[in-house]
């Protein structure tokens, strides 16, 4: 089982700890995501993110911007091995050959050899005739010859999760999932991380919610920080990776900073409360997603 505490330090060119996935290597536990970040700002976007001192960046064939984030990386000067690049295949792509021909694409756009993490966006439980294992093979394969240093799942919840390890020559790695203190998800991390998954957390600030709710303001005033920097670091000390995403260079640099306070087991407590189920969640339910 994945420990939610850092598993090590970071790289000499990163002050972010990392986990470790089941393949041994390390993921920061912070990055930068790229979710509705037009093209024509993903490059400058990425570029920024790079200098606030950025490694792990997450993007998606959905977003519409990988050959501009591809684009900002090789212009950075940043060593391939120092960056941590996490890609997703879109929903029109299940189909196993669209998925590997899809997953040679945004390689191209990426302008790499390699993505240090792939994942399927969506189970999409309701097309497909249901297989929401169909996109699989190709992953493993792509896990195989090494253009995917680890793969895994985005969106799934555990029967869709119990049906691709059904199948699996190799077991996904990494859950990524909608995750912050309105909707948790507690459940499904624990039984992730029983799995031995890595849980990453996307929308982590409830879609802008969080900067905006009372407890998480007055604690923030508490400790001299934001409100997105409380809860961030309520999210890394559930043991989530997140990925917050912001096109302000001074938001980039206070996200950025989450490892100069800590949290008191009365203020995660304050936190804890504010869960609200389901009502909670901002974006799509895995069950009924169908967009194409």
């Amino acid at each position: 089982m994945n420990t939610p505490h850092p598993a090590g330090p970071a790289p000499a060119s990163s002050p972010i700890p990392t986990l470790t996935l089941p393949t041994g290597t390390p993921i920061p536990v912070l990055g930068f995501g790229t979710y509705k970040v037009a093209p024509e700002d993903a490059y400058d976007a990425v570029s920024r993110a790079l200098e606030v001192g950025y490694r792990h960046i997450d993007t998606a064939q959905m977003y519409g911007n990988e050959a501009e984030v591809g684009a900002a990386l090789e212009a950075s000067g940043i060593a391939r091995e120092d960056l941590f690049v996490t890609t997703k295949v879109d929903n029109s792509n299940h189909e196993p050959e669209r998925a590997a021909a899809s997953i040679e694409r945004s390689l191209e756009d990426l302008r790499t050899d390699y993505v240090d993490l792939l994942l399927v966006h969506w189970p999409l439980p309701t097309l497909y005739g249901g297989d929401v294992a169909l996109p699989w093979p190709a992953l493993e394969d792509a896990f195989t010859a090494g253009r995917a240093r680890a793969i895994g799942l985005s969106n799934y919840e555990r029967e869709h999760i119990e049906a691709v390890r059904d199948v699996a020559t190799v077991a996904p790695y990494v859950l990524q999932v909608e995750a912050h203190p309105f909707l948790p998800n507690a459940a499904l991390r624990d039984y992730a991380q029983g799995l031995g998954m890595v849980f990453e957390a996307w929308s982590p600030l409830a879609r802008g919610r969080a900067v905006t709710e009372a407890t998480l303001i007055e604690i923030g005033t508490q400790l001299g920080v934001s409100p997105a920097q409380v809860a961030l670091r309520w999210a890394l000390d559930r043991g989530h990776v997140v990925f917050p995403k912001t096109l302000s260079p001074a938001r980039m640099a206070t996200n950025f900073d989450l490892f100069s306070f800590s949290l008191s087991p009365e203020q995660s407590a304050r936190i804890d409360a504010l869960d609200e189920g389901e009502a909670g969640r901002t974006g799509s339910h895995p069950a009924t997603m169908d967009r194409l």
